[in-house]
């Protein structure tokens, strides 16, 4: 659940102000909501660059821990101005951020100063003991991401293994009567058939199915022509959004499919800098959570006046707020609704900010991955273990031509253990 999924017009007076530019009477939410809020409704917390996992896709190429990271007095820092300025809550990621040996207690402490805690997790320390925790409280929820409802779909993008981890964490988390857990699902063309078999499993374990949008960011720019849905899929999945409407969460992801004629529920927005940040481990400001790249850093909590000086007198984020130009995308007549499309896979794909998303459901993108002069972009940071094949061309991704699965990599000392003390058993 982002702020896109949990926002309405109730919970806007508390942080909805002016900024810069002046703020037009009257409008829609999602005019006010470009001119960007006091603070966030939620941001994204990227824990850890630590994960057990190498998932191909990754957006934040994590694999190996940042010695850098910031400690854990430096966390609960943050929490504390997250509490004062009325931060609704923090969708905290990584890497995995529960192999952090103080995550648990950074959990505890954001739920003890009032800023609720949505965390995504591949499913590695779901165990029963710490389900029924979790169970206990009303201020925390668990996502857990799988990218197959099958073994086959989801291990060859997410590593051997880890589809029978994510089915046992859903299991414990059922079993010790957590309510309304998230299935986390990246639709890529090989999933896309399975919304069905996802929603019943989702279902089946008492749970809320959210998709979201592979973006060609991190490791996922590597796979993104192989992966991401094609013109027929997208339509597909438009017309399931459609029919499934609000029992399905996206975060809006997918405004783009908005091209196809209807709005999907939500504020079908680019929420960057505007309702949403990224805080990554090193306490690094981003606008968006699927851009990691300098171009679109705002700053550092630990620099003078921390997170809400960056939030509120960034000057990226100043310009995110203004008034946007977007070429000619403004003369399509789907323009209001789909809003020239992502900026982050516009970014990675080497397309300009005020051009049409390289997915435009109209064909605009198409023409504009032609041209011979783009050049991709990849992020500014890349903590992939040394296994993987990160920078030496595309991941062979496609099922069934026998290439084999990307394993779980070694844990090696660079990593510093992020499963150091870890019973698989729960004991």
């Amino acid at each position: 659940m982002t702020a896109l999924d949990l926002v309405t017009s109730s919970a806007v007076p508390s942080t909805l102000s002016a900024l810069r530019a002046p703020r037009p009477a009257g409008g829609s939410l999602v005019q006010q909501f470009e001119y960007g809020l006091d603070a966030p409704i939620c941001l994204t917390w990227e824990l850890t660059y630590a994960c057990n996992l190498s998932c191909v896709h990754c957006l934040s190429s994590s694999g190996r821990r940042d010695p850098r990271e910031l400690s854990t007095a430096q966390c609960e820092s943050v929490i504390d101005e997250l509490q004062a300025m009325q931060v609704f809550y923090v969708n905290i990621g990584g890497g995995e951020p529960t192999v952090r040996p103080d995550f648990w207690h950074l959990l505890d402490y954001a739920v003890d100063h009032q800023v609720g805690v949505k965390f995504s997790t591949n499913g590695v320390r779901i165990t029963p003991d710490r389900a029924r925790f979790l169970a206990s409280s009303n201020y925390v929820d668990v996502q857990v991401s799988l990218d197959g409802a099958t073994a086959e779909v989801n291990d060859h993008v997410r590593g051997v293994g880890s589809y029978a981890m994510a089915r046992t964490a859903l299991t414990n988390l059922a079993e010790a009567g957590f309510k309304d857990a998230k299935i986390s699902v990246v639709v890529t063309r090989h999933n896309v058939g399975q919304l069905d078999d996802f929603k019943k499993l989702a279902d089946d374990h008492g749970a809320t199915l959210r998709l979201t949008r592979l973006r060609p960011s991190g490791r996922g720019a590597d796979v993104w022509d192989e992966l991401h849905p094609t013109q027929s899929q997208q339509r597909d999945l438009y017309n399931w959004l459609l029919n499934a409407g609000e029992r399905v969460l996206t975060g809006d992801s997918f405004f783009h499919l908005a091209g196809f004629g209807e709005s999907l529920p939500g504020l079908n927005l680019c929420g960057a800098g505007r309702v949403v940040c990224l805080i990554d481990p090193v306490g690094d400001v981003y606008a968006c959570p699927f851009a990691i790249h300098e171009e679109f850093l705002a700053g550092n909590v630990l620099e003078s006046g921390g997170f809400a000086t960056v939030w509120r007198t960034s000057e990226l984020f100043a310009d995110l707020r203004s008034p946007q130009t977007s070429g000619a995308c403004t003369r399509c007549q789907f323009f209001d609704s789909c809003r020239g499309g992502c900026m982050a896979a516009k970014f990675f794909t080497g397309l300009p900010l005020d051009g049409p998303d390289p997915e435009c459901v109209q064909g605009y993108g198409e023409s504009a991955l032609a041209d011979p002069d783009r050049e991709a972009r990849s992020s500014s940071q890349d903590h992939s273990h040394r296994t993987t094949r990160a920078g030496v061309g595309p991941v062979p991704v496609e099922i069934g031509f026998g290439i084999p699965a990307p394993s779980a990599p070694p844990v090696h000392a660079c990593a510093e253990n992020p499963l150091a003390g870890f019973d698989p058993l729960g004991r």
